[in-house]
């Protein structure tokens, strides 16, 4: 007997019946019913049973639970079933059940054919023409289409049977074989599974008849096979044959003699698992084909890490009939592309919270760190960096022990690998086999570069024998690093460790030995003792972790083929090397490519070095006077970083550094000239000289034509605006005394960003290239922004904030298309702001209006004769005005009057108005309700300490705008929330009669303003856990800051906030819903504590319109009942509920019942 459901993809549930049978009484009750639930009574199967329910015209509350609780929905059509409106709305239930719940449906016709079921013909037909009279066509159509839909199921057929006992026997076990095929739960509960397995089922397309190959890829750990289990486990038993092939690669012998025979015997066990046969024998690949092409099959390769095992398991999807689906899981993913698989699902790393959820699973068997325990939780999570291998292992090793132990542990769980995780990582570095410079790769970004920009790796490691990049794509196919999306090359931090413990190992008690260098003590030892040999390539040393050190002349001696120095520390840290008296320099390897010396105490470089290998020269701090006499030979050299290295009198001649692209100067306060050289190095593209106090002014020559960023801010002795380059994209003049800017620059077609805060001198608006987009011009003595502002139409942002001097400001600023951002805080003087700038942007993008503490009279009244509609993000916080006119806000989405502390009034606020910020406007009294809506939703509202708003005003903030959350003085929730209670939890009982599609709710705590230290909080996070049936539902609503203006909550304050999304209906208890809220206080970063909920309240509302907005609306989550083993389990197996909990009357609830009941 067939059964139809849907997607097997939709996550188990839990089901209180086996069976719900829809039936006519009159044909079958006392005959043939009664005989089958005979049965299945013997055969133990749980049948829903309606003797004691009376029947109507509609199906009643309870009907609907009994059927959306059944695993199974069985239908027994009969010539008088379509004559019962009572039948043809359980079908109904039954089919939306099959569609949206995973109920299985099973059709048994008695005494019919299922083409007039099908057809509504016949007397089948006649009858329900009979039951439609006085229907809608609409309802008509629905039980059409459901009569039409149950037709197609294959059932069992009366007239194919000679004996009755035989078909109810037949009926009978095929419901036994049905429920003992019971949907594995060993996945269900797994953090972020189900997002996994979404992603999933779109690429694996189930509705499509093609076959379909689809790859997964990850690093070792990452839980590829475990997704793929998942996914087999809902799916497999969809298909006519499955076989979940574990460990490929374990079980592929590759022979380079003879692969074919490897390829038989691989396809001999794949074959014995798919069809169940022992000791398989082949003696050809073409078997596979030959048994399985007609066959709708799902298979799993799982660790697959050699093409020639696809080729053996799934060559070609003609081997594979229609429909069939097969998943291959690899750290290799140039086998994809070899094998042509286009369809790959790449398994990224849980984030922050789903590692933590992962790893407190493993160590506490629960969700989240019990008391005491959750920054050792967050440590050891960090150790691993959301690997889930680590997350489990280090979980389950953990589990059980004293918070002393852990604190012993964690030391040594940071500093070392745990071994069952080492062997699992180790297989992705030891696959790479016997070619050493991939594996030379692979350490030395471990050691030296993760993190770095790709092409800076490539160049470093730049080697005649090997092609670098091409070594990067194999370790990235491996899943041994990756490439951000800002080109850096990232290794996991486990992965980074098992490469660090690679070397380690190459000379355990003589690190000088070894092929990178990086523990701070052992270097110290090496530098101290003079032990380093030619095996060391690189050396990483953060001296910050070391104690004092006078190095000698042979340091580096013995280090001859040292490539990579990097030798760095805390930037507030004093220099810790120094070198032994009457040195002023050391001898340096030759073949150094990178040398990062911060803080280097050498007071030139030495003459016998030879650099033409080096690539980069980072010096900072450094105690440097000089560097080399002559003319070196720095062919290779690309940057040059000198910043900060206040004794450097001199550069040396860079006739020879034709590739030097970036030179770093600043705060070189003794260097008094550049060398005329550097004008003639074509590829310069960075120059900084920020701060070189002594610098004199530089040529107008413009013969940098590669220049694209300049720095001369703080340079005392600029005093004309440098045209040294027409190519400039970024400018840097600040604090100078120029006074003006030449016209040239009008010219400077490259030109994005140009800054130029400070520039007193400057009392001109200055004349640019039309291609600026970004122009800084705080505190300088500009007096006006003239009308031809609108020429740079290109500009996005224009900061002038501080600008005392400034007086007016021409409308023609709001030509400005392209214009996001305008400043003109404390811009005081300004007579009177255009109101354009309010109203006339001709823009689709949003625009944000800084303007604080300006004049009090400076906000115009009037209403230009030309406005626009424009998204505006308005910043009026601490000014003194007393009202705002209403031509400032028109346009306005976002509005903050934070500290406006002589605000006595709002105007009335546009419905574009999302946000709405009026902390400590303490004398706030009146709020003006919309002219054209009595509900004028908001997202956020928020009136810390204005204690002076009147009922009016409270009234409009809680009932009609808090769509999103709401803040405002008050110490009792409101009598609007019909159900209230003291504490965090209160209980609403609801009418047993009632059927409810959906609750949406609102709530109302009351927060105190301090802790019981009387420490003020900086923000909260408050979430409410409502106990449904057979789940509770966490809605988690965004943290909520308190104070930004660093003056905090002064009194209890109401919280009121929207649930949005809605508890569905079949998640919604019989009798009562538990509510229990709970708070989170932020103080100093991360310091968090559980805060007191003083009162709260629940006002039950109908689904919102709204749109959803993250920034204001809760995250949802669910967390499903367990038993004691782990298990599901309903709501009647839970017990009682929360002692917390207080109670509350539902007299309010009949009001929203009566709108969310389903229509009977």
């Amino acid at each position: 007997m067939s059964a139809s459901s849907s997607t097997s993809l939709l996550p188990p549930r839990q089901w209180r019946y086996d069976v719900f049978p829809s039936f006519s009484g009159q044909d079958v009750r006392r005959n043939f019913l009664s005989h089958l639930l005979g049965e299945f009574t013997h055969k133990g199967i749980n049948t829903f049973v309606d003797d004691q329910i009376r029947r109507s015209e509609s199906i009643g509350p309870e009907l609907v639970r009994a059927i959306r609780a059944s695993r199974i929905g069985l239908v027994i059509l009969t010539k008088n079933y379509a004559s019962s409106s009572w039948c043809l709305d359980e079908l109904l239930e039954i089919m939306e059940c099959r569609e949206t719940a995973g109920q299985s449906v099973m059709t048994v016709f008695y005494d019919l054919n299922p083409s007039d079921v099908r057809k509504q013909s016949g007397d089948f037909g006649d009858a329900f023409e009979r039951t439609c009279e006085g229907k809608t066509e609409e309802h008509k159509q629905k039980w059409k289409e459901a009569l039409t839909n149950v037709a197609n199921i294959l059932g069992e057929h009366s007239y194919n049977w000679d004996s009755e006992a035989a078909m109810i026997l037949k009926i009978a076990t095929d419901v036994t074989n049905m429920l003992n095929f019971t949907p594995s739960r060993d996945f269900d509960h797994l953090v972020g599974m189900e997002a996994h397995i979404a992603k999933m089922s779109s690429l694996l397309c189930m509705e499509s008849n093609e076959v379909r190959v689809v790859g997964m890829w990850g690093p070792a750990g990452i839980g590829k096979t475990t997704i793929a289990r998942a996914l087999y486990n809902r799916v497999s038993k969809d298909f006519q044959l499955s076989v979940f092939m574990e460990n490929v690669k374990g079980s592929y012998r590759g022979n380079e003699l003879d692969s074919y025979s490897s390829k038989l015997r691989l396809q001999e066990q794949f074959l014995s698992e798919m069809l169940n046969l022992k000791d398989m024998r082949i003696n050809h690949l073409g078997v596979a084909e030959e048994r399985l092409n007609s066959r709708k099959v799902f298979i799993v390769l799982d660790d697959v890490d050699k093409l020639e095992q696809l080729e053996a398991l799934a060559d070609e999807p003609r081997w594979f009939g229609a429909g069939s689906r097969i998943i291959v899981t690899t750290e290799h993913k140039e086998l994809f592309k070899g094998h042509g698989v286009n369809y790959i699902y790449e398994v990224n790393f849980p984030s922050w919270n789903e590692a933590l959820q992962i790893f407190s699973q493993s160590a506490f068997k629960q969700d989240y760190p019990p008391e005491g325990f959750m920054e050792l939780a967050v440590e050891v999570t960090r150790v691993t960096n959301h690997l889930p291998l680590g997350l489990c292992v280090l979980g389950s090793s953990l589990r059980g022990k004293r918070k002393s132990e852990w604190i012993h542990e964690l030391p040594s769980l940071k500093a070392s690998l745990h071994g069952d995780i080492e062997k699992i990582l180790r297989v992705g570095y030891d696959s790479l086999g016997d070619d050493d410079i991939y594996k030379t790769i692979f350490l030395h970004i471990a050691c030296l570069f993760d993190g770095e920009e790709e092409d800076r790796v490539i160049q470093l490691l730049d080697n005649p024998n090997c092609d670098i990049k091409y070594g990067l794509t194999v370790l990235v196919e491996r899943a041994l690093v990756s490439i951000s999306s800002e080109k850096r090359v990232m290794m996991h931090h486990l992965l980074r460790k098992m490469g660090r413990e690679i070397v380690r190992r190459q000379s355990a008690h003589e690190p000088g030995k070894r092929q990178c260098l990086i523990d701070a003590q052992e270097i110290y030892d090496v530098l101290a003792d003079e032990t380093g040999t030619g095996s060391v390539l690189g050396i990483s040393f953060n001296m910050s972790e070391t104690s004092e050190l006078y190095l000698g002349e042979g340091a580096f001696s013995g280090m001859n083929n040292l490539q990579i120095l990097r030798f760095y520390k805390k930037w507030s840290d004093k220099a810790r090397l120094h070198l032994l008296e009457g040195l002023d320099c050391l001898p340096l390897p030759r073949k150094l490519k990178l040398l990062h010396w911060e803080a280097c105490p050498m007071k030139h470089m030495p003459f016998r070095f030879r650099p033409e290998c080096l690539i980069e020269i980072n010096m900072k701090e450094s105690k440097l006077r000089k560097l080399w006499e002559g003319v070196p030979m720095l062919r290779s050299l690309k940057k040059m970083d000198l910043s900060y290295s206040i004794s450097l009198e001199e550069l040396p001649d860079l006739s020879e550094a034709r590739f030097l692209n970036h030179l770093d100067l600043r705060n070189c306060e003794s260097l008094v000239r550049l060398p005329s050289s550097i004008w003639k190095l074509g590829g310069l593209k960075f120059l900084h000289l920020h701060h070189c106090i002594n610098l004199e002014p530089l040529p107008a020559n413009d013969a940098l034509y590669s220049l694209s960023y300049l720095s001369i801010g703080e340079c005392s002795k600029m005093v004309d605006f440098p045209e040294i380059s027409s190519s400039i994209k970024r400018l840097d003049v600040c604090f100078t005394p120029i006074s003006a800017v030449p016209p040239s620059v009008e010219y400077w077609d490259c030109l994005r960003k140009v800054e130029m805060i400070g520039c007193k001198n400057i009392t001109e608006f200055p004349r640019l290239s039309y291609t600026v987009t970004k122009l800084h011009l705080h505190l300088t003595g500009i007096k006006e922004i003239p009308h031809w502002i609108s020429d740079l139409y290109e500009l996005k942002e224009l900061s002038m904030a501080f600008c005392s001097e400034l007086e007016e400001i021409s409308p023609k600023i709001c030509e400005l298309g392209k214009l996001r951002s305008l400043n003109f805080n404390w811009c005081y003087n300004v007579r009177e702001f255009p109101a354009e700038i309010f109203q006339s942007f001709c823009i689709w993008h949003e625009l944000e209006l800084q303007l604080l503490g300006i004049g009090k009279n400076s906000l115009p009244t009037y209403t230009p004769e030309k406005t626009e509609d424009f998204p505006l993000r308005l910043y009026l916080s601490e000014n003194d005005f007393v009202s705002i006119p209403d031509t400032v806000v028109k346009q306005v989405q976002y509005l903050s009057l934070r500290d406006c502390r002589e605000l006595e009034s709002l105007p009335e606020l546009p419905g574009s108005l999302s946000e709405l910020h009026a902390d400590n406007c303490v004398s706030l009294e009146r709020l003006a309700q919309s002219s054209r809506s009595s509900h004028d939703p908001k997202l956020i509202l928020s009136f810390i300490n204005c204690s002076n708003l009147d009922e009016e005003a409270r009234e409009l903030v809680i009932q009609q705008w808090a769509c999103g959350y709401a803040v405002l003085p008050g110490g009792e929730v409101p009598y609007c929330f019909t159900h209230r209670a003291n504490g965090s939890s209160l209980i609403i009982h609801l009418n047993p009669g009632n059927i409810y599609a959906s609750l949406r709710f609102k709530a109302c705590v009351v927060l105190p303003p301090v802790d019981e230290l009387d420490a003020p909080f900086r923000s909260f996070q408050i979430s409410c856990y409502v106990r449904g049936r057979h789940s509770t539902t966490v809605y988690k609503w965004p943290e909520i800051d308190v104070d930004e203006s660093n003056d905090p909550l002064l009194e209890d304050h109401l919280f009121i906030l929207n649930s949005y999304f809605t508890l569905e209906g079949d998640n919604i208890p019989e009798s009562e819903m538990v509510f229990d809220f709970r708070c989170l206080g932020m103080k100093v970063y991360p310091d968090t504590v559980s805060n007191k909920i003083l009162e709260c309240g629940v006002q039950l509302l109908e689904p919102c319109s709204c749109e959803y907005d993250s920034i204001a609306h809760p995250e949802l989550s669910t967390i499903p009942f367990k038993d004691d083993e782990g298990n599901n389990k309903s709501i009647a197996e839970t017990g009682k509920t929360n002692k917390r909990a207080r109670s509350s009357d539902a007299e309010g609830l009949e009001k929203t019942s009566k709108s969310l009941r389903l229509s009977n």
